[in-house]
């Protein structure tokens, strides 16, 4: 089941999310998120653009979400749209799932231009975004450090409007 996100998901939301902080570099974040700055982020996200979970037996499995891309007004119709899915979870299309509805749900609104800021290589992502129409419009190379290792960053747009 896809709904809206509820301020009671915000600990399996961070367990999901603090998976890929300390194993992966798919997030830039090197220190796992404490919980009341990730329900403060749960909070000024969902009170203005959609933020959903995907739930499988009272688990919840993935989450997505838009926010502002940049702070500046003139950015106001372009969104970055985040989508995790828990580790043990994969396999199950739950991203795109969880993709298809949000972006269902962003049309709804004055959006006009999605972008999805992925670490690259990665490939289920990439396959994830071009599944639904996202082309990469920008390759910022060796712009992060974890790891070890310098990393690349993809930036993938999808216009609605």
């Amino acid at each position: 089941m896809i709904r809206p996100i509820h301020y009671t998901d915000a600990q399996q939301l961070l367990n999901i999310y603090n998976y890929y902080v300390i194993n992966t570099d798919v997030t830039f974040d090197l220190e796992p998120t404490p919980l009341k700055v990730f329900q403060e982020k749960i909070h000024s996200i969902s009170k203005d653009f959609p933020f959903i979970v995907y739930e499988e037996n009272n688990e919840i499995l993935g989450y997505a979400y838009a926010g502002k891309f940049r702070e500046r007004p003139a950015y106001n119709h372009t969104l970055e749209s985040t989508v995790y899915v828990k580790n043990s979870a994969h396999g199950k299309q739950i991203g795109s799932k969880l993709y298809a509805e949000l972006i269902a749900q962003l049309k709804q609104t004055d959006c006009r231009v999605v972008l999805g800021v992925l670490t690259l290589p990665n490939d289920a992502s990439v396959k994830l975004h071009e599944k639904f129409g996202f082309e990469l419009v920008g390759h910022l190379k060796e712009v992060g450090f974890k790891f070890n290792t310098w990393l690349d960053v993809g930036i993938f747009e999808l216009k609605l409007a």
